[in-house]
């Protein structure tokens, strides 16, 4: 993990990036798809689900939760990427709703610059270091 500093244009800035955002899109996509069949079973997105963080509270650490409620939250989020409710999520499905997700943390983050704690391969920090590359150059 790491702290950065972003804004709502930096995410709206990586995901308006076409050719970047889809890039990363598919490498993440990519390994989630364990089993290689380009779709992805709840089993396949349960860890990036977890990844969310839905239920943190205070700088990375996380809350005891109901192992039932948490079972809930995760098939929920799990059903906003089915579009189709076929009980897979392929690749078009997984970038939709990403893309929708980014937007929505942008908006909510407005444009006064955050400090937030990242792991390090997540689609935030993805979007931070590809401003900062762009500042950089």
């Amino acid at each position: 993990m790491s702290v950065e500093v972003l804004d709502a244009t930096t995410i709206v800035n990586f995901v308006e990036d076409q050719e970047a955002f889809h890039f990363f899109i598919c490498d993440r996509f990519a390994h989630l798809d364990t089993n290689h069949d380009g779709l992805l079973s709840y089993a396949e997105m349960l860890k990036e689900l977890k990844s969310l963080r839905v239920f943190e509270t205070h700088f990375g650490v996380d809350v005891k939760s109901d192992p039932d409620e948490l079972a809930q939250v995760y098939g929920k989020l799990f059903d906003l990427f089915d579009h189709d409710s076929s009980g897979t999520v392929d690749l078009e499905e997984f970038e939709s709703e990403t893309k929708r997700m980014m937007l929505a943390m942008a908006n909510g983050l407005g444009f006064l610059p955050v400090q937030m704690v990242l792991e390090e391969d997540s689609f935030l920090k993805k979007a931070v270091e590809r401003e900062s590359s762009k500042v950089a150059t």
